[in-house]
C-alpha cells in the first residue's frame, strides 16, 4: 500500500469512528469544523486519485442511520445546506445558487 492508499485509509476510519460517535452515540469527540476539514481532505485525495474510490468510503454515503428518538417532520421550505462553507467566496456562491434556486435577485436574509 502505498501513501496515498494510506492516507486514504486512514482518514477513511476517522471519519467512520466519528460518524459513529456522532450518529450513533450523540457524543462528538471533535467539532464539526475539524470533522469537515477531515471529510474535505478525504473527498480531495479522492478526486486528484478516482481510481482509489470504494463503494464503502463515507465520501460514497449520504447522512447516517437517524435515531429513532428523533421524531420525522416535514419543513415548510427546503432545508438547504451551506455545503461546508470554509471561505467568504464559498458563501457567496452558496448565496448566487440559493438565489438561482429561488430564481430570486433580492438579498436574502441568514440567521
Amino acid at each position: 500500500m502505498d501513501e496515498i492508499e494510506r492516507q486514504i485509509e486512514e482518514l477513511r476510519e476517522k471519519i467512520r469512528y466519528h460518524n459513529y460517535r456522532y450518529y450513533v452515540l450523540n457524543d462528538p469527540e471533535i467539532s464539526d469544523a475539524e470533522y469537515d476539514r477531515l471529510f474535505r481532505q478525504l473527498v480531495e485525495l479522492e478526486q486528484a486519485h478516482p481510481e482509489l474510490i470504494t463503494p464503502d468510503s463515507p465520501t460514497q454515503r449520504v447522512g447516517a442511520q437517524p435515531q429513532e428518538a428523533f421524531a420525522q417532520i416535514t419543513h415548510r421550505q427546503p432545508m438547504l445546506s451551506l455545503e461546508n462553507a470554509f471561505s467568504s467566496q464559498e458563501l457567496f456562491d452558496f448565496d448566487a445558487r440559493l438565489k438561482r434556486y429561488l430564481n430570486r435577485s433580492s438579498p436574502i436574509e441568514y440567521t
